[in-house]
């Protein structure tokens, strides 16, 4: 709320107070769709001529303008507050890592969910590359070049390289003697095989967890087992990976109805072929019980990159072992139709001026509930490249999200659209 004081006496409320409502009339209701004396029989009907559409229109216009003035708002009082706290422990703006590196920080799940972790938009997994693809100096350069750069969460499973994912991950952290506060770790437990191993290696480097778990077991089973972690000091918070909408809502509803802790957020698959559960699914869940949702494999394992339309090169990640199931992805009829939409897609990344990847990952950011994107990098040129999607993000309009719609033609509809 800001306070002020109104030119009149009448005006701003008590006092000549107003808040951001009373300055730009949101939340308002338009006099022209209020029922009075005005309105004309066909109008009172249901009729609509291109008047009313253009009526329509100027207030959908108003309504985006509205928001976009309160979000400017709302950060131009943040970054006075952060300005206040600075000054206070004798800092200036220029020693904040978020002012230095432009990365933006998102709440891991709603604010009112217990949940008080900041965690940055963009983070990197270690899934195919720690510990198997890559060697452990082009892990550590990446895990450098994404600190720098602002990122305070790495991703990582104990399932990940047998375990040895971890156990580099781990390692490198050691190795930098980073302050234990400017970053998180999550982690994910399954499959079960090496985790003691890797769990006293995560220990000994000083990490804390927190969890993703799949569920392969009773939910309430589940919800009993990571509130014992929690309180026994081995986590801050628990999520899920890969649960149903409907499953997320029983642990919820298990976790208060026995007074333990609930899930905070979800791993979900997101990109521009994989798209119900976090536009449609996720957001309903964000509002209801503040579950928030960090998606991985923003570019199809590669697919958007546009590195699979001539075949399956030797060196990419459908030639490894293990990975025949995305060969065969690849060379179907719907993985066919697909490399024709993102061969346009590149086209429209060429129009904005950035890469086809860049695009892909700006508008996985513009969703709804996503608090941050798992990126899949096996170099640094990949790494500073997919940094680069924050500048992109910015041009994900209304507009330019309609027209990538139109392209995929694969916009999922919410339960209250449908209905319409």
């Amino acid at each position: 709320m800001f306070a002020g004081r109104a030119a009149g006496g009448g005006a701003g409320g008590k006092g000549g107070k107003f808040t951001v409502e009373d300055l730009y009339g949101i939340g308002k209701k338009h006099k022209s769709a209020a029922t009075g004396g005005g309105g004309t029989a066909a109008g009172r009907t249901g009729s609509r001529g291109p008047g009313a559409s253009r009526g329509t229109g100027r207030r959908d216009e108003s309504e985006v303008l509205a928001s976009q003035i309160l979000e400017a708002a709302q950060r131009l009082v943040e970054r006075r507050r952060l300005e206040l706290f600075l000054r206070e422990c004798q800092l200036s703006p220029s020693d904040c890592v978020a002012d230095r590196t432009a990365m933006p920080y998102r709440d891991l799940g709603s604010r009112w969910n217990t949940l008080f972790i900041s965690s940055s938009a963009l983070l990197p997994g270690t899934w195919v590359t720690f510990g198997s693809q890559i060697s452990d100096e082009m892990a550590e350069s990446l895990m450098t070049i994404a600190y720098e750069n602002g990122i305070n969460l790495f991703d990582t499973a104990e399932v990940y390289a047998s375990g040895r994912a971890e156990i580099t991950l781990g390692s490198i952290i050691k190795k930098k003697g980073w302050r234990r506060s400017s970053f998180v770790v999550t982690t994910k437990i399954y499959w079960g095989g090496h985790a003691c191993v890797v769990g006293s290696r995560l220990v000994t480097a000083s990490l804390e967890y927190s969890m993703c778990l799949p569920a392969c077991v009773c939910v309430p089973e589940v919800v009993r087992a990571m509130t014992f972690v929690i309180n026994q000091g081995m986590a801050m918070y628990w999520g899920t990976s890969r649960w149903s909408a409907m499953e997320i809502m029983e642990a919820y509803s298990v976790a208060r109805q026995f007074n333990l802790i609930p899930p905070v957020c979800e791993q979900a698959e997101y990109h521009y072929f994989q798209r119900d559960k976090v536009e449609v699914q996720l957001p309903e869940l964000y509002h209801k019980i503040g579950v928030g949702a960090m998606t991985w494999s923003p570019l199809a394992c590669g697919l958007i990159t546009g590195k699979y339309n001539e075949g399956v090169p030797d060196c990419s990640r459908a030639a490894m072992k293990g990975y025949q199931w995305l060969k065969e992805r690849v060379n179907s009829e719907e993985g066919r139709r697909q490399l024709a939409k993102i061969k346009e897609l590149h086209l429209l990344a060429d129009r904005l001026g950035c890469t086809a990847a860049q695009l892909a990952i700006a508008w996985c950011l513009r969703s709804e509930g996503v608090s941050s994107v798992l990126l899949g990098v096996s170099n640094t040129e990949q790494l500073v490249e997919n940094l680069g999607s924050l500048r992109v993000l910015s041009q994900m309009t209304p507009q330019m999200v309609s027209e990538i719609d139109s392209l995929l033609g694969n916009k999922p509809h919410s339960k209250k659209e449908s209905r319409a």
